[in-house]
């Protein structure tokens, strides 16, 4: 009888611990990040099609791609965003991170589509659970696609209310985008 307990305790001790370990390396949250520049602040992204991630980065590099941008004000509050940066400026801080990976100019048929929204957090949003919704600024989301595919899509957050670390935030996404050829 002695032995059973025994045996049945090692059993429920090995369970848990099989479940503890199992969830936290499935938990998306915990992954590791392909880039140190990921972590700086929270950063989420989607490899949808690897295969055409090749071509487009091709595009980019040889500035083949059309950017399709806006700004998503906060509702409940009042804005603050228009005061720091507008949709003109956030694409030209984009151009100038991709300026970084251009190769060559050679013009193609096929654009990369970079599609992109600046969304600015509406801290008095009755629906946001706990207080760390209200620590960061707003985000920036990224979708690259070609052909009205997904290839890429990336999460990230901006942290300061002026807006000035966006252009820090859209060179990660871009390094992001270009690592994926390797």
């Amino acid at each position: 009888m002695n032995k059973f307990f025994i045996l049945l305790l090692i059993f429920i001790i090995g369970f848990f611990t099989y479940g503890i370990v199992t969830k936290e390396s499935n938990d998306p949250i915990k992954k590791q990040k392909r880039l140190s520049c990921q972590t700086k602040t929270t950063t989420f992204e989607k490899i949808a099609n690897k295969q055409l991630a090749q071509e487009a980065i091709k595009l980019l590099e040889s500035s083949n791609y059309i950017i399709k941008s806006r700004i998503e004000k906060s509702v409940y509050m009042e804005s603050q965003i228009d005061k720091h940066i507008c949709e003109e400026k956030a694409n030209e801080y984009l151009n100038k991170s991709i300026s970084r990976y251009l190769k060559t100019k050679e013009e193609k048929e096929q654009k990369l589509l970079i599609d992109y929204y600046i969304l600015e957090n509406d801290k008095e949003d009755k629906g946001k659970k706990g207080t760390k919704c209200k620590l960061y600024a707003g985000y920036l989301v990224f979708e690259f696609k070609l052909d009205n595919k997904l290839i890429y899509k990336i999460q990230t957050d901006y942290m300061n209310m002026d807006t000035s670390d966006i252009p820090e935030r859209m060179d990660c996404v871009i390094k992001s985008f270009i690592t994926l050829k390797n």
